[in-house]
């Protein structure tokens, strides 16, 4: 945890550093945010003003603006490159590996991409290029080009060399091992470092090398997370269609896409869409967030529907207004517990669209007892509270063939979305929502209506 003197600091550096900003004082700006970690840094920087967070990126070293770039979530991190002349962010993204440059590149405007991609080095610029290319969350949207690679003619001695001579360029492979190429660029093995220290330096590679594992570059995140959990790789080399080593996927960009699409699905579910923080434009969250809720009140309107059309019921019996919500609102836990399965099954690779008849039997099976169960317990409930019998017969029957119905949708409607090419974290919900809320308010109304000699 942090001390209660670092808190302090946190809190008081804001005006100095606006001072530091306003008088264009880069190195009392660096003297300021260079400390600190880099997370507490993003803090402060977006606590700032536009214009003044742009002051701050073009004042400091381009190492230290790199860092806060790659700190913020990708799409902040985009908008905060995008307001920067084209030659600064150049700068500073030459000093981020190629998959993060090529996750930023990837969330700005074409035409500033291009701008700022035409001001870097030419190589790097094309590595971007070919990365942004690849879908995210395969092994070629998340592998880095930098690789630690040498030729199969090569020696011991020469890699120690580089290891002694290149110490700046070596943090940029983030500890891989090194991996043998042929001539035509296929990967031919991988030396450990412990094999490296014991031979001799007028060994070749190909004398102590192993076959090493190579995954395509359209291997999906499910797979990639399986072989890191089955192995204690700390990365794995990406080939392309022609067998070609294009770069190298790291556990820790693994793990790190694992717990983005995590928390992307859970604001997904809550309605949020894209990286939003408080530091964007106010009118920007307020239009993605209506956008959502707007939707939701169509929704809300055609179950209310359903009230409308049994008014009488409802008048003639007013005790059913208390059960209502009960109703919807257990069946819809019972059915999000069903969503939460299915999405946690998708992400895993573990069921696909065609799966949906299975994935259906295996929910019904356990929506019938959960049904049962609940319906027994809120209709003696019902029964002992208001004292009739035929009221609780009404409302645990509509609680059960409910609850049966919102896990049957829950767990299969997310793999009709994926069929369908939307996304089921984001629409799920609300589908989920609306149906278990018409279903309740039609079974319990309609079954009341059935009973009315009995209620009344």
């Amino acid at each position: 945890m942090l001390d209660q003197d670092h808190i302090e600091e946190v809190r008081e550096i804001g005006p100095d550093l606006r001072e530091a900003i306003a008088a264009g004082d880069a190195e009392r700006i660096s003297a300021l945010l260079d400390p600190l970690p880099y997370s507490d840094a993003l803090r402060e920087l977006l606590a700032l003003s536009p214009v003044e967070r742009d002051g701050v990126l073009e004042l400091v070293p381009a190492e230290l603006a790199a860092e806060l770039i790659e700190e913020a979530p990708d799409e902040m991190a985009a908008d905060l490159v995008e307001r920067l002349e084209p030659e600064r962010a150049a700068e500073i993204l030459e000093e981020l590996d190629s998959d993060v440059q090529a996750d930023v590149i990837g969330e700005m405007d074409a035409d500033d991409a291009e701008a700022v991609l035409s001001e870097m080095d030419a190589q790097d610029a094309a590595d971007v290029r070919r990365l942004a290319a690849y879908e995210d969350n395969t092994a070629g949207g998340l592998m880095m080009a930098e690789v630690f690679r040498f030729s199969d003619k090569d020696t011991v001695g020469k890699v120690l060399r580089t290891f002694a001579s290149e110490e700046d360029d070596f943090e940029r492979y983030r500890g891989q091992h090194p991996y043998i190429v042929n001539e035509a660029g296929e990967p031919t093995g991988v030396v450990s470092l412990r094999g490296l220290l014991t031979a001799k330096r007028s060994a070749h590679l190909t004398d102590i090398m192993v076959r090493p594992m190579t995954v395509p570059v359209d291997m999906p995140l499910e797979r990639l997370e399986d072989i890191f959990d089955e192995h204690p790789f700390l990365g794995i080399p990406v080939v392309d269609t022609d067998g070609l080593l294009v770069g190298v996927v790291s556990r820790s960009a693994v793990a790190e896409a694992v717990l983005e699409r995590s928390e992307s699905e859970s604001l997904k579910r809550q309605g949020v869409v894209g990286d939003e923080l408080r530091s964007m434009p106010t009118w920007l969250r307020s239009r993605r967030r209506l956008a959502w809720l707007s939707a939701n009140i169509v929704l809300n309107i055609i179950a209310a529907s359903v009230i409308s059309a049994y008014e009488e019921t409802l008048a003639a019996v007013i005790a059913l207004a208390v059960f209502l919500p009960m109703v919807s609102d257990m069946s819809g836990c019972s059915g999000n517990q069903a969503v939460g399965v299915t999405m946690r099954e998708l992400s895993l690779g573990l069921v696909r669209p065609m799966d949906a008849l299975r994935v259906w039997f295996k929910e019904i099976s356990v929506g019938v007892i959960n049904g049962i169960a609940l319906g027994l317990l809120i209709g003696i409930v019902a029964w002992i509270w208001k004292g009739n019998p035929a009221l609780g017969l009404v409302i645990g029957a509509a609680l059960a063939l409910n609850t049966m119905l919102a896990v049957s949708i829950g767990g299969v409607v997310p793999l009709l979305l994926k069929r369908l090419g939307q996304d089921p974290a984001a629409a799920s919900g609300p589908l989920l929502t609306t149906v278990t809320d018409m279903a309740g308010f039609f079974f319990v109304l309609s079954f009341a209506t059935l009973m009315m000699p009995w209620l009344i």
